[in-house]
């Protein structure tokens, strides 16, 4: 792509001046393996002006845009068989919808900042050759990050772009629930409990702060559950523990990938079945999890649930276990627990889910009245129960925003 993809003006530095923000927006990109979402916002205010996702990047790849009143809008002509290609259809569309809007920074979303970045940061050579040494940390999300990255450069030259990293929420964490039981080396390496789903948690706890500051001045466990999922212990506004491990891959069962797994297994895979490093990761990533508890059914809990076979049950059984199994190690680690808060795909959308979870946790003050979770309320607990259980939408999106438009300079007073 060239500058030519759209007319980009770079803002002044007058930030003082309310009227240089006028015409301004802030593209937040989060590119997957397969997959790019975005979304534009304005300066100032926090509705999106056009949310998007393509989908299955390739020869069959989809897009869908909507509107900031959520009304679909017919993509330009372009092709989406690749990162840069994606982009580029984007910003054409983007360009047609949106002619005076002037992109003042771009925020991306990054799987992997390691034991280096603890905040969001602008991005140049260095931080991409930084961030390129981490690849091996996370191979099937970073390498797509930093093509994200370059590709916006491109299209957008002189613009800042804007890294924001889903371990930095973490870094923080107790040494104890930071490092492995290996030799000490490795962990001098960077061989860490990481954690993941750092922007969610973040966003989670922001909101929480706002809408039930006495929960989150004590002990709030978030579960973060989607096709990728996982959970997080929040003591005091701070994660102190996280199921995520060194890799996506630890914790919780996902949708292909397949959760806590006990080391001893690759090691069969590869002694055993005599399967090279690519093989297993192929397996552990992309046939796991759901698909491979449901015997290749499907990775998507809608159509699981659906289903109503066996092998849909025993997925979802596996599913809902460990998440209990993983809360209450979280209550151990806080000694205790205020909340429990639903966020992501799942965790939002399936009251199947969330009834299963909670129904077998009455020794630990959870109770959930069926009428509010049918209905997805925000406060789905019932009046008896002393843990509260919440449901909270994530915008890992306004996150990413929220730190392009900071980094920017756009006056606090204006954000809306």
């Amino acid at each position: 792509m060239t500058a030519d993809a759209m007319t980009v003006e770079i803002i002044a530095a007058e930030t003082d001046r309310p009227d240089v923000w006028r015409d301004a927006g802030f593209l937040a990109l989060n590119a997957g393996s397969s997959s790019l979402k975005f979304a534009v916002f304005p300066a100032q205010g926090e509705t999106a002006l056009m949310t998007g996702l393509v989908d299955r990047i390739g020869p069959e790849g989809t897009l869908k845009i909507k509107d900031g009143a959520g009304q679909p809008i017919e993509p330009a002509e372009g092709a989406l068989t690749s990162h840069d290609a994606a982009l580029a259809t984007v910003i054409a569309t983007l360009k047609r919808e949106l002619p005076d809007l002037k992109i003042a920074a771009v925020g991306h979303r990054v799987v992997h900042g390691g034991i280096h970045y603890t905040a969001p940061v602008v991005v140049d050579e260095a931080v991409l050759e930084t961030l390129s040494t981490l690849s091996s940390f996370a191979p099937l999300h970073q390498p797509h990050n930093i093509a994200g990255i370059r590709a916006a450069m491109e299209a957008f030259p002189g613009v800042a772009q804007v890294a924001c990293f889903d371990t930095a929420f973490h870094r923080g964490q107790p040494f104890v629930n930071d490092t492995f039981a290996l030799p000490h080396r490795y962990y001098e390496q960077g061989v860490r409990r990481y954690g993941f789903h750092g922007l969610s948690y973040e966003y989670i706890t922001g909101e929480m702060t706002e809408i039930a500051p006495h929960l989150m001045a004590g002990r709030v466990v978030v579960a973060h559950l989607g096709n990728g999922a996982s959970m997080c212990a929040i003591y005091r506004g701070r994660s102190v523990a996280s199921s995520m491990g060194f890799s996506a891959l630890d914790g919780l069962p996902m949708g292909t990938r397949c959760g806590q797994l006990d080391p001893g297994v690759m090691l069969y895979m590869l002694d055993q079945e005599k399967l090279n490093t690519a093989q297993i990761r192929q397996i552990l990533y992309n046939e796991s999890g759901l698909l491979g508890l449901s015997g290749g059914l499907s990775n998507d809990m809608r159509t699981l649930e659906e289903a109503d076979t066996p092998e849909s049950h025993r997925a979802i059984d596996y599913f809902v276990f460990r998440i209990q199994r993983e809360l209450g190690a979280m209550a151990a680690v806080m000694g205790g627990i205020d909340a429990l808060v639903f966020c992501g795909g799942i965790g939002e959308n399936s009251r199947v889910v969330r009834r299963r979870v909670c129904e077998r946790l009455g020794w630990m003050g959870i109770e959930i009245d069926h009428g509010r979770n049918a209905e997805s309320a925000t406060v789905i607990s019932s009046e008896f129960a002393r843990t509260t259980v919440m449901i909270v939408p994530t915008r890992e999106d306004l996150v990413i925003a929220r730190a392009a438009r900071a980094i920017a300079g756009v006056p606090a007073a204006g954000a809306a």
